[in-house]
């Protein structure tokens, strides 16, 4: 077990990263957390903040009750705020909102109003152990790359993914809404995490099908796993109709599903790929789940990502929550490979 407590090293880490966001004096922040945050970050981005000369200010919101039938550990989002006026309203009149809630907010109900207050930008430091964080420091050498891939996104009409072992998933982009983040930005409205790495789309109604095999080694990061065994999904109008496999993994995840008795969680959420050169899939077997909420793993470079779960532009909504990072696929946009058997290619290349 890692210990937590504040280290010199973590704290340079914390500055660099909030400087590549903007952050310095005078820059107006609140750091948002709740009861079950980790509280060392939290320490590390109260003293950061205080080095760098940043107005600042401590928001902490209780940790909402469970309500799920099963245990969830993560939903994809944070229900901290709580629809809490005067917290909703503190967040709109400052520049950065450092999250450190446990889920993050950037699809929390709340942060379309305050996003919309046109004065606010978000840096998500995702709830993993410092040392993670440390591994995964944003650097500027990421924007560029991670911009093109977004750009490449939103200009194709179709992305196709295929594997050996099977794979063949069929994804219309068009009029997809398409983001990614390299872990920072500097303007209002911008949305960032910490590990950043990901582009991605979040494809609209009746727009994927196909078939998904994960192979053993892929990641199931909710339940903060590698697979040890095949799942064979199939996908049919945006939904997974069929999850196929006799191990352990596919048992799990068909029972997992069936536990929320709610359709939409079977939804696609978004697809995507990882762009972070350190990001890496050894990660799962060197830290305990505790230490981690395995948001490196979303970041792997040339990884093809999935979820099911809520999706706001295809007006599908559940605490239902799947992320699912995928080695050695390819991807390709309107027939040009930028992911091939799990490498990125061309200019996107590393």
């Amino acid at each position: 077990m890692l210990q937590e407590r504040v280290e010199g090293r973590w704290l340079d880490s914390f500055r660099r990263v909030f400087r590549l966001n903007g952050i310095g004096q005078g820059t107006q922040v609140a750091i948002l957390s709740e009861t079950q945050s980790r509280p060392v970050l939290v320490h590390l981005s109260d003293l950061a903040l205080h080095d760098l000369g940043a107005e600042y200010c401590m928001i902490q919101m209780p940790t909402p009750r469970q309500t799920a039938p099963v245990p969830v550990k993560s939903t994809g989002t944070s229900w901290a705020i709580q629809q809490n006026r005067a917290v909703i309203e503190a967040l709109k009149r400052v520049e950065v909102i450092v999250d450190c809630t446990v889920e993050g907010l950037i699809h929390a109900p709340e942060w379309p109003e305050i996003e919309a207050s046109g004065n606010t930008r978000l840096l998500v430091v995702c709830n993993e152990h410092p040392e993670i964080l440390e591994r995964t420091e944003p650097t500027a050498e990421l924007g560029p790359k991670v911009a093109l891939g977004v750009e490449m996104l939103r200009a194709a009409s179709e992305m196709r993914v295929t594997s050996a072992v099977g794979t063949d998933l069929l994804i219309d982009l068009r009029g997809a809404p398409c983001g990614g983040t390299p872990g920072f930005g500097t303007k209002p409205g911008d949305v960032a995490h910490w590990p950043g790495g990901l582009c991605l789309a979040f494809p609209g109604r009746n727009s994927v099908n196909g078939r998904i095999v994960m192979d053993v080694g892929d990641m199931n990061l909710t339940f903060k796993t590698a697979l040890t065994s095949r799942i064979d999904f199939t996908v049919e109008n945006d939904f997974v109709t069929a999850i196929e496999g006799d191990g352990i993994d596919a048992i799990h995840f068909r029972e997992y599903m069936e536990a929320w008795d709610d359709r939409n969680a079977y939804g696609m959420s978004h697809v995507g790929w990882g762009m972070h050169p350190r990001a890496r899939w050894v990660s799962a077997a060197m830290y305990d789940k505790r230490d981690m909420q395995a948001v490196e793993f979303r970041a792997l470079a040339g990884s093809f990502l999935w979820s099911t779960g809520a999706n706001q532009y295809a007006g599908r909504y559940t605490l239902g929550h799947f992320d699912l990072p995928m080695r050695n696929c390819t991807i390709e946009l309107d027939g040009k490979v930028v992911v091939k058997n799990g490498v990125l290619q061309g200019e996107l290349a590393l």
